[in-house]
């Protein structure tokens, strides 16, 4: 009987995010682009059989959301133009959604936070990591009104908190928990995206708020909210993309995945030395000013890393986590939806794995 609840209760995730991921692929605005066949339309194979792959003919549609920014990354960056495949850009709220809109084939790639493709696989998502990033400590915190009386995690036993379910938010709101000997059936959280928890934090609805970068900087820089802990000890490390197992079958797009990969991991290895230009390109994707851009940009530096077993350990712990606390049906093997393919698209200035940050 216990099973068959949590069975139910997964379906009915994915079964919302799937109805928000098809209005967000109707509803939200798309955009082209990419660069000419004379800029590089061929690419690597990424099944590694060493020949080539046209890509100039073939269209990538990209999940792409405020959190992760990839699309504005790659124009601050400069590199939109060298994609020399087709790209379609479409936005969401929140990786769940996102995930989910992969695996009804309506979406082929995007990055999304460590939590989402752990409900994907464990909602039996037909969808793949198939890149991974460092994020840094700050990227990620639970944040508090500036009037608030909570200094301590203890506090928050009895209140309210706003994360979204299956999202980074949602680990990391576990693991801080957790610390305190907290489970969630002590607290309520309020499974609020990131626009409507960014009202209700506002409006003092809510207690607190699990979330990330750039909210937490426009809840702190512009609302006085106060960081209660941010990512250090809590949560994990890493944030990934995810392509669908259909848009990694057919030859092209997976080679075209392979060439966005690589051009996107040098847009984040740009970025960290270049955060004034990118807060303010980032900013105007956002609608965010300057300084709350330029705070985000300088906590959000992100590290493109192989997918290796590092990785694949930190990111199965999320999945028995989730597990353990009753929120997924399965505890499902990580190594099934992982896949290190795409390993060659991290450059050399990257590093292969977390030293333990």
């Amino acid at each position: 009987m216990i099973t068959s609840i949590r069975v139910r209760r997964a379906r009915v995730l994915f079964g919302v995010a799937g109805s928000a991921a098809v209005l967000a692929v109707a509803a939200c605005s798309s955009s082209s682009s990419g660069g000419s066949a004379s800029s590089g339309s061929s690419s690597a194979a990424s099944a590694g059989s060493g020949s080539t792959v046209n890509v100039s003919q073939v269209t990538l549609t990209i999940g792409d959301q405020k959190g992760t920014g990839a699309e504005a990354l790659l124009q601050a960056a400069g590199l939109i133009g060298k994609l020399p495949f087709k790209a379609k850009w479409v936005d969401f709220t929140s990786g769940p959604p996102m995930v989910q809109a992969m695996g009804s084939g309506s979406v082929d790639v995007g990055g999304v936070g460590d939590a989402p493709p752990v409900f994907a696989a464990a909602g039996g998502a037909q969808v793949k990591i198939v890149g991974a990033r460092i994020t840094p400590p700050a990227a990620g915190a639970v944040v508090v009104p500036k009037n608030s009386p909570i200094t301590t995690i203890q506090q928050l036993k009895g209140k309210t908190i706003a994360a979204p379910e299956g999202t980074t938010a949602d680990y990391h709101l576990l693991t801080v928990l957790a610390s305190a000997g907290l489970t969630k059936k002590q607290v309520t959280v309020d499974n609020l995206q990131p626009a409507e928890a960014l009202s209700a934090f506002k409006a003092g609805k809510v207690d607190a708020w699990d979330t990330w970068s750039p909210y937490i900087e426009e809840a702190v820089n512009q609302d006085g909210g106060k960081v209660l802990v941010d990512g250090k000890q809590y949560g994990s490390p890493y944030s990934f993309q995810v392509a669908s197992d259909a848009a990694l079958s057919d030859k092209g797009k997976a080679a075209a995945i392979n060439d966005y990969e690589k051009i996107l991991n040098e847009a984040y290895i740009w970025s960290g030395s270049h955060q004034s230009t990118w807060a303010q390109i980032w900013g105007d994707a956002t609608g965010l000013p300057s300084a709350t851009m330029l705070a985000a940009a300088k906590d959000d530096v992100n590290t493109p890393v192989k997918i290796d077993n590092t990785v694949i350990t930190a990111e199965q712990k999320l999945t028995d986590a989730f597990y353990k606390a009753g929120e997924i049906p399965t505890d499902v093997k990580m190594t099934q939806y992982m896949t290190s393919q795409f390993n060659d698209a991290v450059g050399s200035s990257s590093t292969t794995s977390a030293s333990g940050s």
